[in-house]
C-alpha cells in the first residue's frame, strides 16, 4: 500500500497559520501554534519572514522570498487542507499581494491580523504595506482584528473614544471585509468591538464586551493569541461570537498566568490559559 492509498483516521480540525517567526516563541507563528494546539486544533504553518528578537527586543527582520512562500503553501494546502487560516505579519506589499492571491480561491474563514509593529515598538510593516492590506488583503479576509493603532491607520480615522469605534468598522467593512473586532482600551477599561455586516450596504450588527482593563505589563503575543483562538473556534465550526467569546476568556486568563522569561517581556502561558477556560 503506497502513501496516498494509506487509510486515513478521524480527521482533526485543521488551521493554517500564514505569519512571521518569532524565536523567542511569545508571539508570532511560534504563538499560533501553541494556541491552536491547547485549543484542540491541529496547526500548519507558512512562514513569511524571519526575525531576529528575544525577550528585550527586535533587532532585524528578514523577509522571505516571492516564490518560496507560495512553494510552502502550495506544498502545505495540497496536502492538509485548512478548515480556517490566519495570517499574522506579512512585513511587505508584494507579500501581502502574494497571500492575498494564494487565499482568494479557498472557501473557508480567514481571520487577518494585521500586525504592524512589535511589543518593542519595532515596525514590522512597511508604509506602502499597509495600502495592501486595506485593499488586496481585507477583501478576501472573513474577520480583522486590529487594534486601536491598526484600525485607525487602515480606517484612515481617529478613535478618540468608543463612539468612534462604528466609523472605523464602517470603513473597514467598505474595503470588502464582513466581520471587524476592534481592541481598544479607553481610561481603565478594555473593549472588544464587533461589527457584522452582510451585505454592502445593510447596516451592521454590533456587540461590545467590555472588562476592566488588565495591566499585562511588559506582555507581549496577545495580539496572535487572540486571532488564533478566534480561528481555532471557527475551524471547529464554531460561529463567530462564540468563537469570539471563548478565545477572549482564553487571553483574558493568559494575561493572569505570564510566563516571566528572559529579561525582557513576558509571554503567555498557554497551557494554564487552557485548563482555567477550555477543560474545566
Amino acid at each position: 500500500m503506497n502513501q496516498s492509498e494509506t487509510p486515513l483516521g478521524p480527521r482533526h480540525p485543521v488551521a493554517l497559520t500564514i505569519a512571521g517567526s518569532d524565536p523567542s516563541g511569545g508571539a508570532g507563528m511560534q504563538a499560533d501554534l501553541k494556541t491552536l494546539q491547547a485549543f484542540g486544533v491541529y496547526g500548519s504553518a507558512v512562514m513569511t519572514l524571519l526575525t531576529v528578537q528575544n525577550t528585550q527586543g527586535v533587532e532585524a527582520v528578514e523577509m522571505l522570498q516571492m516564490d518560496f512562500f507560495q512553494s510552502q503553501f502550495d506544498c502545505v494546502t495540497s496536502d492538509i487542507p485548512p478548515d480556517a487560516v490566519k495570517t499574522g505579519a506579512l512585513g511587505t506589499a508584494e507579500m501581502i499581494a502574494t497571500v492575498a492571491a494564494a487565499l482568494s480561491p479557498l472557501k473557508c474563514p480567514i481571520v487577518v491580523d494585521p500586525v504592524m509593529i512589535s511589543k518593542h515598538g519595532h515596525a514590522i510593516i512597511d508604509d506602502g504595506a499597509v495600502d495592501a492590506l486595506r485593499t488586496q488583503l481585507l477583501p478576501v479576509a472573513s474577520l480583522v482584528t486590529p487594534n486601536r493603532f491598526e484600525a485607525e491607520r487602515l480606517a484612515e480615522t481617529s478613535i478618540e473614544s468608543e463612539d468612534d469605534l462604528p466609523v472605523a468598522a464602517s470603513r473597514l467593512h467598505d474595503q470588502g471585509v464582513p466581520a471587524v473586532l476592534i481592541k481598544a482600551q479607553f481610561d481603565n477599561h478594555a473593549v472588544d468591538f464587533l461589527s457584522l455586516r452582510s451585505g454592502q450596504s445593510g447596516r451592521p450588527e454590533t456587540q461590545t464586551w467590555t472588562t476592566q482593563w488588565i495591566d499585562g505589563g511588559n506582555l507581549h503575543g496577545t495580539g496572535c493569541v487572540l486571532s488564533a483562538a478566534i480561528t481555532a473556534g471557527l475551524a471547529s465550526q464554531k460561529d463567530l461570537v462564540s468563537a469570539i467569546e471563548r478565545a477572549r476568556r482564553f487571553v483574558t486568563a493568559g494575561i493572569a498566568s505570564p510566563y516571566r522569561i528572559g529579561r525582557g517581556v513576558s509571554a503567555i502561558d498557554v497551557l494554564e490559559a487552557s485548563k482555567k477556560t477550555i477543560r474545566c
